[in-house]
């Protein structure tokens, strides 16, 4: 994955003579790859955070977030067919977007990437946050197939679409029992066991 820094703009060259096109603007340096950018990036630019408690104690990381206009044909083709279907003509900007690198202490040299579309004014934790919520979803689905039969029905059939429907109410029912605060209700007395038995 290619991106350019945040700063960089397409220039237009000057035209030559009277006749021909308009030069159109485009990048005049090749877009580095993500890692050459986070290479660039003293390591003070990185912040320690922590994403989750697990089991095994806290999952802290550090974490650097740099704006970024990511490059290359297949982000390049479409910005370019829905500018020019918009407003008739594309002035060759990219659009920019939030790179956030993973650098863990053991580490040598950064080791994870993701690029997301988040406001710009994301803070850096809402991003990690986001960027590590895979393998919640990983834990989730995982729980859809073998908790709830999600795997049991194809999804492109109707009795495939008529199962994985109740399945996934019934996920999202869990889930919020799951997530919802326990409030502790009055306890009835007919489910005491204080009483003591008696001989007949």
């Amino acid at each position: 994955m290619t991106a350019h820094p945040f700063p960089a703009e397409p220039e237009a060259p000057v035209r030559k003579g009277a006749v021909g096109c308009w030069p159109q603007p485009r990048y005049r340096h090749r877009a580095p790859s993500v890692a050459a950018l986070a290479a660039g990036l003293k390591r003070t630019a990185f912040t320690p955070l922590t994403w989750r408690h697990g089991s095994p104690g806290e999952l802290r990381s550090r974490f650097a977030a740099v704006r970024v206009r990511p490059a290359g044909t297949a982000v390049e083709r479409p910005v370019k067919a829905a500018a020019s279907a918009e407003q008739g003509w594309w002035d060759g900007i990219l659009p920019d977007c939030w790179l956030l690198v993973e650098w863990p202490d053991n580490a040598e040299a950064p080791t994870e990437y993701w690029l997301s579309n988040l406001h710009a004014h994301t803070p850096i934790a809402d991003l990690v946050r986001v960027a590590k919520v895979r393998r919640r979803i990983e834990h989730d689905y995982r729980e859809l197939k073998h908790g709830l039969g999600l795997d049991h029905f194809e999804g492109r059939s109707w009795p495939g679409w008529h199962h994985h429907t109740p399945v996934t109410a019934a996920h999202a029912f869990i889930t919020e029992q799951r997530l919802s605060p326990k409030v502790p209700g009055p306890a009835s007395p007919s489910t005491k066991s204080s009483t003591p038995s008696r001989t007949p």
